[in-house]
């Protein structure tokens, strides 16, 4: 690693986005009005796509405003629900021409409300809804210390949605100003399938992750699927076990995801940490060209879920978050920068002898080069001498918290 130069990315102060998600029951208006809504909402975005799709060149917004606004209009739409649905069924197909996929295909009951359709109360856990003729009042079911985080933020737009089980759930983006503190620590984090490690500069903890657990109810599923590959489609039975086998999956996932990512936030906010990770953003794309199997392990492996979930509470609380580029961390030594040998999981340098597992070294490399990053923008280099001790006194204060990387990077 010395000697090389280790590219960071932070992730910029400013105006972002977070969802408000929960759950609300209706105060006015019947479910089965509101069901029939949105699935007049769907059934006229699916037709727009379907037409859309037949469209070598996709046309531009205004093109296909002129194609759709006047139809909507009269299948009784309000003007800015129908400019939401062009809007939405146009960005979805850009989005699947984009990544080679298929047609776009809505199954799930959902309409996107834009903010003169819609009225917010969160004191009140009240939000209000117009789609077509009718009006529906729906309270959020909440618990008011999190809603309160939202009151006097910016919102542009309400989707609503009815699931299976005929629960509705209403979530709201809201602008959010994110000024993260700046830092005086670090905490890296190497995600694993199996374990997520932390390392401080001091000391790794390691963390089990759910993933597997969800992991194996797919796989469940799938078997399910292999032992009857013609009747599971259409037996109420089996397709039953086979989506609550997926839900349970995704539910075990998203769960352990916010929890964790909760964690990790308010700790460092406590040490006035920046959280450090890996940019994997390419990293499917990157290993589908190599390998379809490895693609094929990776899309189960939830790690942008976890990573997404990181970024969203880090923003909540300002926390200042960064990305480091993942290459070769794994495979050079945190100490001498040389190429490590692996006797299956544990890697051993020759030059230097360390020896350590590869997830330490994975994340020993994470914070180095999230350290180096740190140092370049305070105009400091990691390689720069200690303070002697008339300079810093006896110990080290609260007030001086980057000794101990300075000595923690020369002593690895």
């Amino acid at each position: 690693m010395r000697g090389r130069t280790a590219l960071a990315k932070a992730v910029p102060r400013g105006e972002k986005l977070l969802t408000l998600k929960a759950q609300g029951i209706l105060t006015n208006g019947s479910v089965s009005d509101l069901r029939e809504e949105l699935y007049l909402v769907c059934r006229a975005t699916q037709q727009i796509i379907d037409f859309l799709w037949k469209f070598d060149k996709l046309p531009n917004l205004n093109q296909v405003h002129q194609m759709f606004y006047k139809m909507l209009r009269r299948q009784g739409f309000r003007a800015h629900q129908a400019k939401q649905m062009y809007k939405h069924a146009l960005a979805l197909v850009k989005s699947s021409r984009r990544n080679n996929g298929k047609k776009p295909i809505l199954r799930k009951l959902s309409a996107r409300i834009d903010k003169y359709d819609a009225k917010v109360d969160l004191e009140n856990r009240v939000v209000v809804v117009k789609l077509r003729d009718r009006e529906f009042v729906i309270k959020l079911l909440h618990r008011n210390e999190y809603l309160k985080k939202f009151i006097g933020k910016k919102w542009y737009e309400v989707m609503i949605s009815i699931d299976r089980n005929g629960r509705i759930w209403i979530s709201i983006p809201f602008r959010w100003e994110y000024d993260p503190y700046i830092p005086r620590k670090l905490i890296s984090l190497d995600i694993n399938l199996r374990k997520v490690v932390m390392y401080d500069g001091r000391k790794i903890r390691r963390m089990n992750t759910r993933f597997i657990e969800a992991l194996s109810l797919k796989i469940h599923a799938e078997r399910i699927q292999k032992r009857y590959p013609r009747m599971w489609r259409y037996n109420r039975r089996i397709l039953g076990r086979i989506r609550k086998l997926h839900r349970r999956s995704r539910n075990i996932v998203i769960d352990w995801s916010r929890k964790f990512a909760k964690y990790i936030a308010l700790k460092a906010r406590k040490t006035r940490s920046s959280i450090v990770l890996e940019d994997l953003n390419e990293l499917w794309f990157n290993s589908s060209k190599k390998s379809s199997s490895i693609a094929d392990r990776l899309s189960r492996f939830s790690y942008r879920k976890l990573q997404t979930a990181i970024m969203a509470k880090a923003i909540e609380y300002n926390v200042p978050i960064m990305f480091v580029n993942p290459k070769n961390t794994s495979s050079l030594c945190p100490r001498c920068g040389a190429k490590l040998v692996y006797e299956h999981r544990l890697a051993t340098c020759r030059k230097c002898g360390l020896i350590a597992d590869r997830d330490t070294i994975g994340a020993m490399n994470i914070y180095l080069r999230g350290l180096r990053s740190m140092w370049g923008s305070l105009g400091s280099s990691p390689n720069a001498p200690p303070m002697n001790d008339e300079a810093r006194g006896r110990g080290r204060r609260k007030d001086e918290p980057m000794m101990h990387y300075i000595k923690s990077y020369k002593n690895i």
